[in-house]
């Protein structure tokens, strides 16, 4: 359950454009159906279709759906056989990665030419503070107005923003102003936005804990802030109620933070039908090794601990990690010791998914490697970061290991384009 389907839409004068922001300077701008507006901004003929996009394989999910398509019930994150089934007359196309990291490279750069605190959620949303971009730019809904204008007028996209005084609020402010629209929380109406909305739209209240909230007869956020202390902690925990206590009440004191530390880098990929062959397993496991050490390389990180993840046809999943002696961003080393790990688990059923992550990353240019006596002057590094280059210049499929030759398949059918940046505020959708 998430936030976004909870959340009524709809305006209210209350919180429109021209309402007191006084003190409002956080903003969250959150680019509408992101991944399918990138299509329809490529395509202009499918502008006004129901566009999906997503994975396309029996497995895939849907990473964004345009408004039309939405009008039939598609949603992000539904199996792409519902979607199929919802809206069989949808425009159904694949995700495509070098084209959604461009538009995001250019949302985010227009956030930064407002101010330097911007935080990134993902590739299609972000918090900004403004505090001290007032005095040149005007008051936080004028800057607010201003970001959604170029938005429109450099990129044809188009972009909903909350603004309020919190991260946890503005952050509700845009899902209620979707699509292409503007919500000002003002500071004395914090509680008026918050307590008619359902529990569910909490941060940390996911379906489980909806249910037992509900239970108690806990349906909106404001009966949740009145709620006796000792019932709730009773029905969450202590942690958990102190936590949806204090932004029940709209406080929130976490700021924008634009530093976020990469502490891993990895990438997934779920199989359109269960797999037990062990040479296709492989090839598999190496293509995702070339991936990571790929990202390693281009984010300027080495790491030491490798980890796998195997998820059997019954979704039971399985992790096994090892920490090597020498940080690397060099993929044939972590290709070597994941697909150790992976045939230490011994004979395995069906897979439904498999993983290869590395944890535990440095600055490669900071990070000392111990030599091999006998290592040779040149080896697979630099044979990597040769066909890096290649790739920059025609591609990533131009050039790589002779065993994935012909089987762009496992180039292209990862769960996510994308390396793992934490912390995040919302955890990733399980495959």
């Amino acid at each position: 359950m998430g936030r976004s389907q909870v959340v009524p839409r709809g305006r209210d004068p209350r919180f429109g454009p021209d309402a007191d922001d006084a003190g409002c300077t956080i903003l969250h701008v959150d680019m509408d159906a992101f991944f399918a507006s990138v299509e329809i901004r490529a395509r202009p003929e499918l502008r006004g279709k129901p566009v999906i996009v997503g994975g396309l394989g029996p497995r895939g999910v849907v990473s964004a759906a345009s408004y039309e398509a939405r009008r039939y019930g598609v949603g992000s994150a539904m199996p792409m056989a519902r979607a199929r089934a919802l809206c069989p007359r949808g425009v159904f196309l694949p995700v495509d990665g070098a084209k959604v990291a461009e538009a995001s490279h250019a949302a985010m750069q227009i956030f930064r030419d407002v101010t330097p605190l911007v935080e990134p959620l993902s590739v299609d949303e972000a918090f900004l503070d403004v505090a001290g971009a007032q005095r040149l730019l005007g008051r936080p809904a004028e800057i607010a107005v201003r970001i959604r204008g170029r938005m429109v007028a450099e990129q044809g996209l188009t972009c909903s923003v909350g603004v309020a005084p919190t991260k946890f609020v503005a952050k509700l402010g845009s899902t209620r102003a979707k699509p292409d629209g503007m919500v000002v929380v003002p500071a004395g109406l914090v509680l008026d936005f918050l307590h008619p909305l359902p529990v569910a739209a909490l941060w940390g209240v996911g379906e489980k804990a909806a249910e037992t909230l509900h239970r108690l007869g806990l349906n909106t956020i404001g009966e949740l802030a009145n709620a006796p202390w000792g019932m709730l902690r009773r029905a969450v925990g202590e942690a958990s109620a102190a936590h949806l206590h204090e932004l029940s009440w709209g406080r929130d004191p976490r700021k924008v933070e634009p530093e976020q530390v990469e502490k891993s880098i990895g990438a997934e990929m779920t199989f359109d039908t269960d797999v037990s062959d062990p040479a296709l397993l492989r090839r598999s496991m190496l293509a995702l090794s070339e991936k990571v050490g790929a990202r390693l390389r281009a984010s300027g990180n080495v790491g030491r601990t490798v980890s796998i993840k195997v998820r059997l046809a019954d979704f039971r999943t399985v992790n096994r990690s090892r920490t090597i002696a020498t940080s690397t961003d060099v993929a044939r080393e972590i290709f070597e010791t994941s697909w150790a790990l992976f045939r230490a688990l011994g004979p395995t059923e069906q897979i439904r998914l498999i993983g290869v992550r590395v944890e535990g990353l440095t600055a490669a240019a900071t990070t000392s490697r111990q030599l091999t006596l006998g290592e040779p002057e040149r080896g697979w590094r630099e044979a990597e970061a040769a066909a890096d280059a290649i790739a920059a210049r025609f591609g990533r499929a131009s050039v790589g290991p002779a065993s994935l030759l012909g089987r762009s398949d496992l180039r292209r059918t990862e769960n996510h384009p994308y390396s793992t940046v934490v912390p995040l505020s919302d955890p990733p959708t399980p495959s």
